[in-house]
């Protein structure tokens, strides 16, 4: 499992193309909020990150590398253990636990950053998730979130194309009426607390074979909230 996770030409080979694009925008906002050179050898130091559904680990270990000290949280436990094992072998400190947000917010744990990236379109109570994560966040801190968009474009390309077309993802991975809709996400988080500071969409390049930040929310698009 370890090896499929980190073979950027393997079954995960979707998580590695977007990969950059959601570490370079992560980093990039927190550091213009924070007035740091996005740039420095660790520009994210002092900050404690919270990646829930975190998987193998690889949006985890670049936090890491940036500076974060870094907890990762996945409901799969042999999830964890890839997790565990590769940051173990890249000798990164990172604090790996088999759970859900809900139960670490039971547990009073607080941090300055939470990435929630792709996760909110699987969990089953959207609203309670949310507002576990608020909980979580430290005043002034800074949640990400990635997601699908409930819209016949999303259903066309992420469902159609991904998973039956171009096969990126086993059929069955995703189901189009658990997708959530910008105003949608936006009503949970005002309800939780948490000021929404900015959408952006995240569009496919297939002809550089890369992901691009846009202004199109249609498909996948990543949303930026704050607790005042």
């Amino acid at each position: 499992m370890a090896e499929q996770w980190w073979d950027p030409n393997g079954k995960f080979r979707p998580l590695h193309r977007l990969n950059p694009t959601r570490i370079g925008y992560i980093r990039d906002r927190l550091c213009e909020r924070l007035g740091r050179d996005p740039k420095g050898a660790r520009p994210l130091k002092g900050l404690r990150l919270l990646d829930i559904g975190c998987g193998g680990g690889l949006l985890a270990e670049p936090m890491c590398r940036l500076g974060a000290e870094v907890v990762g949280v996945d409901a799969a436990e042999r999830n964890i253990a890839v997790a565990r094992l590769h940051a173990g072998q890249m000798e990164l400190p990172i604090d790996y636990r088999h759970g859900s947000a809900e139960a670490l917010a039971g547990q009073g744990e607080t941090f300055d950053v939470i990435l929630n990236m792709e996760v909110v379109e699987h969990v089953a109570d959207l609203p309670g998730f949310v507002d576990a994560c608020a909980r979580m966040l430290r005043p002034g801190g800074v949640m990400f979130v990635a997601t699908l968009n409930r819209t016949l474009k999303s259903y066309a390309l992420a469902i159609v194309g991904a998973e039956y077309v171009l096969r990126w993802l086993p059929r069955g991975t995703h189901d189009w009426r658990k997708f959530v809709r910008p105003h949608e996400l936006a009503a949970c988080c005002r309800q939780s607390g948490l000021r929404l500071d900015e959408f952006r969409g995240v569009s496919y390049d297939p002809f550089g074979d890369r992901w691009l930040v846009t202004r199109d929310l249609d498909v996948n698009y990543m949303a930026i909230t704050s607790k005042v």
